[in-house]
């Protein structure tokens, strides 16, 4: 199947997730970039409070699409120890490449948020949403980084990723839903007819709609819990 941009990947979603539209303790986190237009598809689909989840790839040295790990807000940071066994590559030089994705973690907390805290998440069923799945290490960084601040539950969503990888995180997660599965997989962006950049300016916008469309349950409150 090949979704035409993210807006259908986020309502084809949706449609599989549809048994937790309106339930009050119900949380959707887009990771960035391009699984915050999804996930406002799936947020508004069930009727749920919308917010980022920062998480940062490490790119192996002199290959940055290829995945050494990831790093989260809350100080997480997450290895394919595979990859880096095979490549060889130091504590110093992963250290300096984290180091480098620790410094836009923080302009993207200041971009995205400004003074605003982060939803509350202590307590919640969180639905983590990602544009698609290919090593996964992104996605096991932000299920680490979500544990700390102790959610109800964690259900991974995407609308594509290989089978071994939603296998994997199955393991780490409380539930995976993902539609397609193919056990061809070579890259995200095959699977989408419009797979263009999404900018700062587009994922601001989203969360203020989501903001507007969605008011928080009484007894709920913003805070880095």
């Amino acid at each position: 199947m090949l979704f035409r941009d993210r807006t259908e990947a986020g309502e084809r979603l949706a449609s599989e997730l549809s048994a937790y539209a309106d339930r009050p303790d119900l949380l959707v986190l887009g990771l960035l970039r391009g699984g915050v237009p999804v996930a406002f598809e799936v947020a508004k689909a069930l009727n749920a409070p919308l917010d980022i989840f920062l998480v940062r790839k490490l790119g192996a040295p002199g290959q940055r699409e290829l995945a050494m790990g990831a790093i989260a807000t809350g100080g997480v940071r997450v290895l394919n120890e595979g990859i880096v066994r095979n490549l060889d590559i130091s504590k110093r030089v992963i250290d300096d490449i984290a180091a480098d994705e620790e410094r836009e973690l923080e302009r993207q907390e200041r971009a995205y948020r400004g003074d605003h805290f982060p939803v509350q998440i202590s307590g919640r069923t969180v639905i983590l949403v990602d544009e698609g799945i290919a090593t996964g290490s992104t996605m096991r960084a932000g299920i680490a980084a979500l544990r700390i601040h102790r959610p109800e539950g964690i259900i991974v969503a995407v609308p594509v990723a290989p089978p071994s990888v939603c296998n994997v995180l199955a393991q780490e997660a409380g539930e995976v839903v993902c539609p397609v599965r193919p056990e061809f997989f070579y890259a995200i962006g095959q699977w989408y007819q419009d797979f263009r950049q999404i900018t700062d300016q587009e994922i601001r916008e989203l969360l203020a709609r989501a903001s507007q469309q969605m008011v928080e349950p009484a007894g709920r409150r913003s805070d880095t819990a």
